[in-house]
């Protein structure tokens, strides 16, 4: 970790949001489409809907008009409403601080639940998604083919105040050295320790 604190000072969440209810928002629209895309979408959305009551005054169709540059953006649209209505009859109107509460919303897993927890109420967590997930076990630091065992993995083999940053981390050098197809290996820092590396240069 610390190789990567030092080629990655200022990793963060790179999504924009102001509050912790549109982080939840962003997160669900992040499934299989870039920061940068939801980012552009967000812009617009979250100057005229900033609370779940506000989004509830549109229709599936209306919100998926705005949504529509995102992939998977019907299925999310109906998740982003469903869970509005969740929000305002259940929880009101705040998003909840815990797991079982978060993962119980439409469109809400570990992942989103995790990412809410670290970045929006800065309660440590780490969120594996695709890119934690295949460093994570490139580098040794897990060794799984499942997504929640490779959580439990890093939990119990980073210090719990390193949870939040090492996602950051993780998911600064899968998407910009550690790529899944070509990765950058000729300019990683973690060369030495990484068993991808090993494997495919012995």
């Amino acid at each position: 970790m610390e190789k990567l604190k030092e080629k990655y000072p200022k990793a963060k969440c790179e999504l924009n949001f102001n509050n912790t209810f549109q982080l939840l928002i962003a997160t669900i629209l992040s499934a299989q489409t870039t920061d940068k895309k939801v980012n552009e979408v967000t812009e617009d959305l979250f100057k005229k809907y900033k609370t779940p009551e506000d989004f509830l005054t549109l229709t599936q169709s209306e919100l998926e008009e705005k949504i529509k540059k995102i992939g998977l953006y019907r299925n999310k649209a109906k998740n982003i409403l469903d869970m509005c209505r969740i929000l305002v009859e259940k929880f009101n109107g705040e998003v909840p601080k815990n797991m079982d509460d978060l993962i119980s919303l439409p469109g809400v897993g570990r992942k989103t639940a995790n990412v809410v927890l670290s970045n929006g109420f800065g309660i440590p967590a780490i969120a594996v998604d695709t890119h934690v997930f295949r460093v994570a076990n490139r580098i040794g630091l897990a060794n799984s083919d499942n997504v929640l065992e490779t959580e439990k993995q890093l939990m119990s083999i980073l210090p719990k105040y390193m949870w939040s940053l090492a996602h950051h981390l993780l998911i600064w050098h899968g998407r910009r050295i550690c790529e899944a197809r070509k990765p950058k290996c000729e300019i990683c820092p973690l060369t030495s320790e990484c068993y991808f590396f090993n494997d495919k240069n012995a």
